[in-house]
């Protein structure tokens, strides 16, 4: 069992496995950062687009997961759809890794705890997916 998990297989399933629980965790994610609170003083327009932007990402969460999770020797075993598929996977995981450092400022986490472990563990969290899916990408090359 350890040896699977340390595998490169193993390691496309358990990133799948994370990213399907990051969208699910969307549902309760709002509230813990004080959201609804600060979208109910929006505009109609702004707070509907706010909150079905917020649903997409969590759903994308769990479609970008559910494919390494549930065919990850598929994705593993190349071809042109495999490829292109860990194309995107890589790309994406890479452009929210480089977000982390270059989008949110560190006056929203330097000082607080809390969120400096959480900037923390995203940095971190990033880091692997990118990293899995390249390695994936560049083992079916």
């Amino acid at each position: 069992m350890t040896a699977w998990v340390f595998s490169l297989q193993g390691q496309v399933h358990l990133v799948g496995a994370v990213l399907v629980a990051l969208g699910a965790f969307h549902l309760v994610l709002p509230r813990l950062i004080g959201w609804p609170e600060q979208v109910a003083r929006m505009a109609a327009l702004p707070r509907q687009v706010a909150g079905a932007h917020f649903f997409f990402i969590g759903l994308t969460c769990v479609l970008l997961g559910a494919l390494p999770l549930l065919l990850a020797p598929e994705l593993l075993a190349g071809g042109p759809l495999a490829r292109a598929l860990l194309v995107a996977e890589t790309v994406f995981w890479s452009l929210r890794w480089l977000f982390q450092f270059a989008y949110f400022s560190p006056a929203l986490w330097r000082g607080d705890p809390p969120r400096t472990l959480a900037h923390a563990g995203f940095c971190l969290l990033w880091t692997w997916v990118a990293g899995v899916f390249g390695l994936a990408l560049h083992a079916t090359v």
